[in-house]
C-alpha cells in the first residue's frame, strides 16, 4: 500500500512539474499589426501580399504538436533584421530556427513576434513551432477544451536597423482649440546596431479627404541597441474625429533614411477620438454614450458584428481567447466600440484565494497575469474602436489581478480598466454597461 502512495504521489509530483508556467522569453514587445514595404507604391497599396521584404508562411509540415515550415532569407535582407510574427496557438509554444532553440512564448492566444536576426542565415532556413503538451498555461485558460494542435497565421518580415518598432496615439480637447483637438502621434524607433547610429524619419499625415493634415521629418541618434519616441502633434476638426455616427479616419505615412537611402514605407490608418469616465459614465468626444454591450467570441466575422449593429448593439465585450485579425478593423470601419478581454479565465480552479487555490491569489502566477493584460492592451491599443480593456473573466479576485490593474493604470491611458467580477474591490474602474 505504501508503494501505491508512493507511485500516486511521484506521479503527481511529476504533473504538477511538466505543467509549471515557464516566463516568455526571446519575444519582442507586443504591438499592432505593422508591415513594412519596400517602395511607397506598394506600402499606399497595403494589400497584404508577400513583398521584398515580407513573406507569408503558408506550407506547414505537422507531426503531433510540432509544426514545421521552410524560409528564405535573401541577400536583399543583409545587415537588416528577420522577425517572425505567429498569430496565435493553441498552446503555448518554443521556436526553433535551424534546430536551434530561439524563444518561448507563454501567451498563445496574443501575436507573438521574434527576432531571429541571430538565429536565421542567408538562403534557405528551417522554422519549427513546438507547442506545449500538456499546455503549461492551461489554468488560465479554462474556455479551452482539449483543443487540436493549431496555429495561426504567421509571416517573416525584415525591417532595417534602425526600425520603426511601434505607432502610439494620443488626443486631447484644450481650451485654447475651439472646435479643434490636438492629435498626438508617437513613433517609437529602435536601433539593434552596436554603435551610435543616426537616420532620419519622415512622417505625413492624410484626413480623410487626402490633405496634408502633419508633415515634417525628424533626425534621431541612437545609442547601441537604443529606443525612443518621436512625436509630432496635429490639430484634428471635430467633424473628423471618430465616432460609431461617422468613422473618419487618418492615413500616416512614415518612411526611415539612413545615408540617403530610404530603407522602409510604412502606412497605417489611424483613428482620432477622446474618451473620458467621470462616475462610471462614458463619454466620446465630450458626448455621454449609452453602452449596450454584447459579449462575443475574439473571432467574430464582420457579417455578425454588423448584424448585432444592426440589432442596437453598440459595444462588443469580447470573450477570451485569440482575437480575429481583421475584427478590430472591422469595427473601427463599422463604428462598433470593443472592450478587449485579457486572456484569463480561471474558473476550473474554483474561489478560493488559499494556497492551492484560484492562481489569481498565487504569486508563482504574477508574471503570466502581467504579461497577458499588457498583451491585450499593446495589440489593440491603436484602435479608435477600443474604448475598455477587462483585466480577466472568471477568475477570483487576488493579488495578481491588484498588481496587473496596477500595471495597466502606469500607461496614463484614460480609457477604463475592468474586472466585472472584482465584487466592489478596488482593480476595476468603474464603467456603466447595459
Amino acid at each position: 500500500m505504501r508503494s501505491i502512495l508512493s507511485i500516486i504521489a511521484l506521479f503527481s509530483c511529476c504533473t504538477l512539474a511538466a505543467q509549471e508556467y515557464i516566463p516568455t522569453y526571446g519575444r519582442e514587445p507586443m504591438r499592432g499589426e505593422l508591415l513594412v514595404y519596400p517602395t511607397a507604391r506598394e506600402a499606399a497599396e497595403a494589400d497584404g501580399s508577400d513583398n521584398k521584404y515580407f513573406t507569408r508562411l503558408t506550407e506547414w509540415t505537422q507531426k503531433g504538436n510540432s509544426f514545421t515550415t521552410d524560409f528564405t532569407v535573401p541577400f536583399a535582407w543583409a545587415n537588416r533584421q528577420v522577425l517572425l510574427r505567429i498569430g496565435w496557438a493553441s498552446a503555448d509554444y518554443e521556436i526553433r530556427i535551424n534546430g536551434e532553440t530561439a524563444a518561448y512564448n507563454s501567451d498563445c492566444n496574443a501575436p507573438g513576434e521574434f527576432n531571429l536576426t541571430r538565429q536565421a542565415k542567408e538562403g534557405r532556413n528551417t522554422l519549427e513551432v513546438i507547442l506545449s503538451s500538456p499546455s503549461k498555461v492551461a489554468r488560465l485558460e479554462s474556455w479551452k477544451n482539449d483543443a487540436a494542435p493549431a496555429i495561426g497565421e504567421a509571416w517573416v518580415m525584415s525591417q532595417p536597423t534602425l526600425r520603426v518598432r511601434d505607432i502610439l496615439t494620443k488626443t486631447w480637447r484644450s481650451t485654447e482649440e475651439g472646435d479643434n483637438v490636438m492629435a498626438e502621434v508617437g513613433l517609437v524607433v529602435k536601433s539593434e546596431a552596436l554603435n551610435p547610429r543616426t537616420s532620419r524619419v519622415h512622417y505625413e499625415l492624410l484626413s480623410p479627404a487626402g490633405k496634408t493634415s502633419a508633415t515634417g521629418y525628424k533626425d534621431i541618434k541612437l545609442n547601441m541597441r537604443g529606443e525612443d519616441t518621436l512625436r509630432f502633434l496635429a490639430r484634428i476638426p471635430d467633424s473628423l474625429l471618430w465616432s460609431p455616427e461617422k468613422t473618419a479616419r487618418f492615413t500616416l505615412r512614415v518612411k526611415t533614411q539612413h545615408e540617403g537611402r530610404y530603407m522602409e514605407y510604412i502606412e497605417v490608418p489611424l483613428g482620432f477620438r477622446t474618451v473620458e469616465v467621470q462616475n462610471g459614465q462614458l463619454a466620446v468626444n465630450g458626448t455621454p454614450v449609452t453602452l449596450r454591450t454584447r459579449e462575443v467570441p475574439a473571432h467574430a466575422s464582420a457579417d455578425e458584428i454588423a448584424a448585432l449593429r444592426g440589432q442596437g448593439y453598440n459595444t462588443l465585450k469580447l470573450l477570451p481567447g485569440p482575437v480575429s485579425p481583421t475584427l478590430y478593423g472591422t469595427c473601427d470601419t463599422l463604428g462598433m466600440y470593443v472592450i478587449v478581454q485579457a486572456p484569463i479565465d480561471t474558473r476550473s480552479s474554483g474561489e478560493s484565494r488559499r494556497i492551492g487555490g484560484n492562481p489569481s491569489n498565487a504569486p508563482e502566477w504574477l508574471g503570466a497575469y502581467v504579461e497577458r493584460t499588457a498583451d491585450s492592451y499593446h495589440a489593440s491599443k491603436r484602435h479608435p474602436s477600443v474604448i475598455a480593456f477587462s483585466l480577466a473573466t472568471q477568475s477570483a479576485n487576488g493579488i495578481n489581478l491588484y498588481e496587473s490593474y496596477l500595471d495597466m493604470k502606469k500607461s496614463g491611458d484614460p480609457r477604463p480598466f475592468i474586472y466585472p467580477d472584482a465584487a466592489g474591490e478596488w482593480n476595476s474602474d468603474k464603467l456603466e454597461m447595459q
